[in-house]
């Protein structure tokens, strides 16, 4: 069976053989169509991806800036705005690690931060608010509190809320006998440097220990971590009381004591008595300014305003086209939202000199 196989293939091979010379010889007398030319390559259009601005720092502007950053992106296509709520200290630390696009801080960066950052800043106080004193004491709705009252409470001085210098402001008003638990803040923080500088200016006790400070060696006190900690240990710790800022307590619904301003009246914060507040700040060229007491009747006493921290310079000129219209929203249609979310919006001169700084800040040349 083997055989009869081997004897059948080998004259089809023979065979194939001879055919085989033949059609090479009409393949070299006759040219094969070509094939048609591959289409050359065009090169694809490389798609842009958005331009992302990243920004960290105060929790005391947190709610309006993470209004404007989602209005501002939503209405732009191609901006993506991401802010972190992590601290005024965090923030001008981010700044001068060069880690963000820009920085928020309600302690104005001194002179000695702003030299650790090659080329310098430019900061921009772009709203205000005031640091009210919130409170959970059941039944207790309305509460003032003297100068002298609020700075013993936090000095530790006043432990308890029927103290004499509490009871002698709220007459008719059934105060507890319950320990004053003070909320204070954990992180490095501007609002505290604000409160503290206030504390500081109206008591020398205060000024002397703990003094102004982002992050004081506190007396007294729980510690909790940004405007959103301290609000939250309020709302679920009875007899506590803490600072933050006004759209914080307000937008909780947390009671907010009325604090006797330098005149001796007692104030509620408000639009109008921050106002009044802000009317007697002056800038530096630097565009920082401070009222650590204001004058005036109708001041409410603790106020700020607060910056975004822009580099002098910047790489990437589409970043700093995107920082630059942001900034023009702010400062326009921006306002609109400050005052509805508990800030202060800002007055025209203060408006005209943060749009004229804001065009010192340029695109690098290198």
């Amino acid at each position: 069976m083997q055989s009869s196989t081997l004897r059948v293939a080998l004259p089809l091979f023979a065979l194939a053989a001879v055919f085989g010379c033949g059609e090479k010889k009409a393949a070299e007398t006759t040219a094969a169509p070509e094939a048609p030319a591959a289409a050359e390559a065009q090169p694809q259009a490389v798609k842009e991806g958005p331009t992302k601005l990243q920004g960290a720092g105060a929790s005391f502007p947190a709610p309006l800036y993470t209004r404007w950053f989602k209005t501002y992106s939503d209405t732009h296509n191609g901006i993506q705005v991401d802010y972190q709520s992590v601290g005024s200290g965090s923030g001008v630390k981010a700044v001068i690690d060069n880690t963000v696009d820009f920085g928020a801080s309600d302690a104005a960066m001194s002179s000695e931060e702003i030299g650790r950052v090659p080329g310098g800043v430019q900061l921009l106080p772009v709203t205000a608010g005031s640091i009210v004193l919130t409170y959970n004491l059941e039944g207790v709705t309305e509460l003032k509190l003297s100068r002298k009252a609020y700075t013993g409470i936090f000095l530790g001085t006043i432990k308890t809320w029927n103290d004499p210098q509490i009871a002698q402001t709220n007459p008719g008003v059934k105060l507890p006998k319950l320990p004053i638990n003070v909320i204070v803040r954990a992180d490095s923080s501007g609002t505290t440097f604000v409160y503290t500088k206030h504390l500081a200016e109206i008591s020398p006790e205060f000024a002397k220990s703990p003094g102004v400070n982002k992050m004081p060696n506190w007396p007294v006190g729980t510690r909790s971590k940004g405007n959103e900690g301290v609000t939250a240990s309020v709302k679920t710790t009875p007899g506590s009381i803490g600072y933050i800022e006004f759209g914080y307590a307000a937008s909780q619904k947390l009671p907010m004591a009325t604090l006797e301003n330098k005149a001796g009246k007692y104030v509620a914060a408000n639009t109008a008595s921050g106002q009044a507040a802000l009317t007697a700040v002056s800038f530096s060229p630097e565009l920082v300014g401070w009222v650590p007491d204001p004058e005036g009747e109708q001041a409410y006493p603790i106020v700020t305003y607060t910056w975004l921290i822009l580099y002098k310079e910047y790489k990437d000129p589409k970043k700093l086209e995107a920082l630059r219209g942001l900034l023009k929203f702010a400062l326009t249609d921006g306002q609109k939202d400050a005052e509805q979310l508990g800030y202060i919006p800002l007055p025209q001169s203060t408006v005209d000199k943060v749009t004229a700084a804001l065009e010192s800040v340029k695109a690098s040349s290198s």
